[in-house]
């Protein structure tokens, strides 16, 4: 179906119901989603999520996310507070992967970071180059 869409114009609408029924879920009913910041661009993360949580966050607003480690839905900011508002979601040429831009409340990663991609890989090292924000103890505090 997403290749049918690559010589449309700009502004072409396309069937709602069809384009979402159409993305391209893995084995385990997952699509990877990657959150960027919508007004710097700045990639915050990759999560997964399944149809709920892609119904779920276009129906809040807020990013909701499918735990593959806990088995249920994870709405980004439920224990921390840092949530993520839902600006635009937008899906790839391949109908395989989806872009999350959001508005980022606090640290985007469970280590206190603003971001996940702290770890910076170089010719023969790994080097840290993103201060922690806020300490994870304090960040997951119930």
């Amino acid at each position: 179906m997403f290749k049918s869409f690559e010589k449309q114009p700009v502004g072409t609408k396309l069937n709602f119901e069809e384009v979402l029924g159409s993305l391209k879920f893995n084995d385990q009913g997952l699509i990877p989603v990657i959150a960027q910041q919508f007004d710097s661009g700045e990639v915050l993360m990759m999560a997964w999520m399944n149809r709920e949580a892609l119904d779920e966050t276009l129906r809040a607003g807020q990013v909701c996310y499918w735990s593959r480690s806990r088995a249920k839905l994870w709405r980004k900011g439920e224990s921390s507070g840092q949530v993520q508002l839902l600006n635009k979601l937008r899906i790839d040429c391949d109908g395989d992967t989806l872009l999350a831009m959001v508005d980022q409340t606090g640290p985007a990663c469970h280590t206190g970071r603003h971001n996940c991609f702290y770890l910076e890989i170089g010719s023969k090292s790994v080097e840290i180059i993103a201060e922690v924000l806020i300490d994870p103890d304090e960040l997951y505090r119930s």
